[in-house]
């Protein structure tokens, strides 16, 4: 049986949600964001940063959130040790005696329960937003994220996180996958259809974390359980795509691997546990009937046409040993003169490859342009288009062995 057979369905259906992209991204919910401007108003605020052994970063992530153009008697800034072991604690120490700044210390029991901390320290703040040690935002990022809010209904917003100083390809190939992302959160907003509300700078309406109640381990993705049990509730989660974060990611292969497949676990082990009433289930409009079933779709099918794609070159490793150890004398692989090589074979299967490819090329570029986002992309696309594909498999694979066998891992 051919590739194409099993290839088709999935890039029909990666081919599908791109036209939905561009279409809702065209729709007039989405011209009304882009077009929001930046809050004037200075509701009161708590940010949270959530530290386990950053005595590298949060010195950086504090000075960023100083910076913030925003009064200071409306912003608290709130440190949160998590029983690092390294330097952290004295670094945060420093900070004692700024009265914008709050620093606790506390036991190591998970980002949840640091985050959770914070929260009960912000009693007079109407939002709540979180920062992780290792990301840094710009100066106008918190009004940005303020007027998204003007809606009572919207109890959370996200960021537009890009990566910060990228420098390997590597680094530079996640910074364009997080700016292809900038473009999806920004489209999916429009619909209602945000899943997850990252680490780096998303903020929550505290009357509605009082509702629901505080963050959870959640299989150590409480931002993503956050995000869809605000969903179930009946509540918004919008974006604002200018408020720019930049944070640190991995620097090598098998860090990315390890920080990848904690993410896929945890959105399969929450769907499909906790969650799975949202899949399919048309109360939730997009999200349920697109977004969530066709995370299932992507995950399952790149790990099937991955291994389909080894099992075709194994088969084609046998081949070519039976023909010239099991032939005494065959003419089929001996070089020969052929204009073959000056035609272009385009088939269907390529057609479509070509056109998702260079759809997903022109987001990256939409989501740099809808963000602000400054830096060079050339390297990042290159990097993003011909590496992903490679090593996106690894982190899958994983992910499925772990649902499947119930494997825990650790954070780091």
């Amino acid at each position: 049986m051919q590739l194409e057979f099993f290839v088709y369905p999935f890039l029909f259906l990666g081919l599908y949600f791109q036209v939905f992209l561009l279409i809702t991204f065209l729709s007039t919910p989405a011209r009304e964001r882009r077009a929001r401007p930046a809050s004037i108003a200075t509701p009161k605020v708590a940010i949270i940063v959530p530290c386990w052994n950053e005595q590298d970063t949060i010195g950086g992530t504090v000075k960023s959130l100083l910076a913030l153009d925003y009064p200071k008697d409306k912003l608290e800034i709130i440190l949160v040790n998590d029983g690092s072991v390294d330097n952290t604690k004295e670094v945060m120490d420093s900070y004692i005696g700024n009265p914008q700044i709050t620093v606790i210390h506390k036991e190591n029991g998970g980002k949840h329960t640091a985050i959770n901390a914070g929260i009960e320290r912000a009693t007079d703040a109407i939002f709540v937003g979180c920062l992780d040690a290792d990301s840094f935002v710009a100066p106008d990022a918190l009004r940005e994220i303020v007027s998204c809010f003007d809606d009572p209904k919207v109890s959370a917003a996200t960021p537009a996180m890009s990566v910060h100083n990228p420098r390997s390809m590597l680094e530079r190939m996640q910074n364009a996958e997080y700016i292809f992302g900038i473009m999806v959160r920004h489209v999916l907003s429009a619909v209602n259809g945000i899943y997850v509300t990252p680490g780096p700078f998303s903020f929550y309406r505290m009357s509605v974390i009082r509702e629901v109640g505080g963050f959870r381990h959640a299989h150590q993705a409480e931002d993503m359980e956050m995000a869809l049990r605000m969903q179930r509730a009946g509540y918004l989660i919008e974006n604002a795509p200018r408020a720019r974060v930049y944070t640190k990611v991995p620097r090598t292969i098998k860090t990315l691997v390890k920080q990848r497949t904690r993410w896929t676990t945890g959105f399969l082990r929450n769907v499909t546990q906790e969650y799975r009433d949202l899949v399919g289930n048309p109360q939730y409009g997009i999200l349920g009937l697109m977004i969530l079933p066709l995370g299932f779709v992507a995950v399952i099918g790149g790990v099937a046409l991955f291994l389909l794609a080894i099992a075709m070159m194994v088969r084609e490793i046998i081949r070519t040993y039976m023909i010239t150890h099991g032939v005494p004398l065959s003419y089929t692989l001996m070089p020969h003169f052929t204009l073959e090589g000056f035609y272009l074979s385009l088939t269907f299967v390529t057609l479509l490859s070509l056109i998702t490819g260079a759809a997903s090329v022109a987001f990256i570029i939409i989501g740099k342009r809808v963000s602000d986002t400054p830096g060079e992309l050339t390297v990042g696309i290159i990097g993003y288009a011909l590496v992903t594909g490679l090593i996106a498999p690894f982190w899958l694979m994983r992910s499925l062995s772990d649902l499947v066998t119930n494997t825990k891992r650790k954070w780091r």
